[in-house]
This record gives structure tokens, C-alpha cells and sequence, in this order.
């Protein structure tokens, strides 16, 4: 089952209680699931620096709102209730005017100004300590890349086999360690946002943005383009699983590693080859697409079209049949294979882990 909750406004919501959000059916699939918890979108429930810092600044800003708005509905009822017109009371006098009162008018000017700069200064502070100028030390560095509508993402390092590491959709960290995102679009605007992590930072063509998080706990956190990106807006959902260092250092191996070679299914590779499908989607020492995401390893990942549908191989190969059945109006064309075609592709994409 794929649910998305959006339970930005509803501190009630934290840890997911309900059944897993786009769990995979396939056995292959589960060995790479998230061991904390799924938590999902929710500014009341932060996992890190940013979002906390957030956090905190929205509690003030809603007490000073809540208390404001309490003490001018109370003046209100308290006049409308204390102040009426009795049923017996036949004098046509109006109540007693009141003009010019210095004392008022300066309570009135100089408490909103109070609360204002109260409100300005705190906001600042929060917004300067979130908008570092650079990486955090000993950041991980990932370039963010939104295309319409999927994310891909390439892990910066010079110590790495031609210094990146390139994977789609699921973005694997490690807990207690800063992860410097440097964010650009292909296309559109595009919007990066995981409550639970950071706020949200825009993803603009020809124009680079920075933000940066640190996840405090193992999990599965889940996020939303937050900027209308087309008619797929919705189905461009964000995946961050954090994981203990050791667990993201293994994973980060068999991203490094070449695609599996199982010569069984050397008919769906040719396939995949002959068609349309290698000039989109990078297969290492299969092919070099650059418009779609990296299948180098796809079966390490939970999801499918960007966290829509779990990768399971029903999935998959109704996914490979016709795309636009999922997710309508995406970018993957349907190539009409027929029965064997289709199942010979689907066997070889299974084996890419």
C-alpha cells in the first residue's frame, strides 16, 4: 500500500502506526529496508538541527498569535455580552464615547512594535543559524538534481572510484553526521523539503541552493516537492533513510560496485540495449543515458517512479509496460514490447542489485 500524509500541522502525527508506506513485495528488496521507523512529514516532530530550530520558532511565533488572538476574542465577547442592550431598556442614548485617550494609543502603538521586533529578531537568528554559507565540517556533500518528476542524487567524493557516486529517488545518509545538499534543477522549479530533517529550500534552474541537515535517528523520513512542478507535482515525493554509519558505508559499497553480468538473462540486457531504454538510463557498462534515473542498482532501492509505488516485479513490469498507467504524464514512453520482450527486460532489470 502507498500512502503519503502530509501531517505538517498535526503534532499528534509523529512515527508512522499505520502499515508501511510503499513496503516492496519482493524478498530481494526488504534486505535494503530502513530499520528505524517511518516518520512522516511533520514540523512538530524534528530529527535534526534545522528542523528543530524550526521547530521551536513556530512554537513561539503560534503562542504569541494564540495569545493575541485569545486576548482580542475575549475583549470582543466580553464587550458584545456585558455591553448589550438590556430587552427593557427603551433610551435611545448611545454608550459613552471615548476619544483621544493618550494612554491607549500608546499601548497600542508600542506593543506591536514589541511583538513584532520580538518576532523579527527571533526569526532572524533562526534563518541566519539554518543558512550556513558552507558545509558543515566533515559533511557529507550530494548534489541534489530535481528532474520532472524524480531526484537524483550524486554523492561527492574524492576518495571514491571517479569521485561520485550516482543513485535515484532514495537519498541514504548516516545518522549524527551533516549531509551538505547543493541543489539545482534540470528542468523547473522544483521545491526540496523532508520536515522532519529541514525546511524547505527551492530547486531553480541555472541557480544553485544549499541547505543541509543532520538525521539524528535510524529511519525511513519522507518529504514533498514543495513547489508546483507539473502535473506530477504530487507523485514527486522525497525517501531519506538514515542509517548507522557502518550500514551506510556498506550500502555506499554496493553503489560503487559494477551492474551484476547474469548471463541467463542476456536477452532482456540486448532489449534493453536495442530500445529506447539505453539512451535514457544509465546501466554501468550497459549504457550511458542522462535523462533518466541510474538502474545500475535498482533493486537496492524500496520504491519505483519516486516513491509511488513499491519495487516489487509485478510492479516493475506493469512500470515497464506502460508507465503512464502510474504515473500519468511522465516521461517514460510505453515501447509496445510484447508478452516475451516484456517478460525478458523485467528478469533483467530484477537482477540489477
Amino acid at each position: 500500500m502507498c500512502v503519503v500524509a502530509l501531517a505538517v500541522c498535526f503534532p499528534s502525527i509523529t512515527h508512522a502506526t499505520v502499515a508501511e508506506i510503499c513496503t516492496p513485495g519482493s524478498p530481494a528488496s526488504s534486505a535494503s529496508a530502513p530499520s528505524g521507523p517511518t516518520i512522516l512529514p511533520n514540523i512538530f516532530d524534528p530529527h535534526g538541527p534545522p528542523a528543530r530550530m524550526i521547530h521551536d520558532l513556530s512554537w513561539l511565533v503560534l503562542g504569541i498569535c494564540g495569545g493575541l488572538f485569545i486576548l482580542v476574542e475575549g475583549m470582543i465577547f466580553y464587550g458584545v455580552i456585558f455591553y448589550r442592550r438590556k430587552k427593557n431598556d427603551k433610551s435611545k442614548n448611545e454608550p459613552r464615547q471615548v476619544y483621544g485617550s493618550n494612554p491607549v494609543e500608546i499601548a497600542w502603538t508600542i506593543i506591536p512594535l514589541l511583538i513584532v521586533f520580538v518576532l523579527a529578531l527571533t526569526t532572524v537568528r533562526t534563518i541566519r543559524s539554518i543558512e550556513l554559507t558552507e558545509a558543515p565540517e566533515g559533511a557529507l556533500q550530494v548534489v541534489v538534481i530535481g528532474h520532472q518528476w524524480w531526484w537524483e542524487y550524486r554523492y561527492l567524493d574524492a576518495t571514491l572510484p571517479g569521485g561520485e557516486v550516482v543513485v535515484a529517488n532514495e537519498l541514504h545518509v548516516p545518522i549524527n553526521r551533516p549531509v551538505w545538499l547543493r541543489l539545482e534543477s534540470a528542468d523547473v522549479i522544483h521545491s526540496w523539503w523532508v520536515p522532519a530533517l529541514a525546511g524547505k529550500m527551492d530547486v531553480i534552474p541555472n541557480h544553485t541552493n544549499y541547505t543541509w541537515f543532520n538525521a539524528e535517528t535510524e529511519g525511513l523520513y519522507l518529504g514533498q516537492c514543495a513547489e508546483y512542478c507539473g502535473n506530477q507535482h504530487a507523485g514527486m515525493l522525497l525517501r531519506v533513510v538514515a542509517s548507522k554509519p557502518a550500514d551506510f558505508d556498506a550500502w555506499l559499497q554496493t553503489q560503487l560496485a559494477s551492474a551484476v553480468n547474469d548471463t541467463s538473462v542476456a536477452m532482456g540486457r540486448d532489449i534493453f540495449q536495442e530500445y529506447a531504454c539505453s539512451n535514457c538510463h544509465t546501466v554501468k557498462g550497459v549504457s550511458d543515458g542522462q535523462f533518466a534515473p541510474d538502474l545500475t542498482h535498482l533493486m537496492s532501492r524500496e520504491t519505483i517512479a519516486s516513491g509511488v509505488a513499491p519495487l516489487d516485479p509485478a510492479t516493475l513490469k506493469a512500470w515497464i509496460d506502460n508507465p503512464q498507467a502510474l504515473k500519468p504524464g511522465c516521461n517514460m514512453p510505453s515501447l509496445q514490447l510484447d508478452t516475451q520482450e516484456l517478460d525478458a527486460v523485467t528478469a533483467y532489470l530484477l537482477t540489477l542489485r
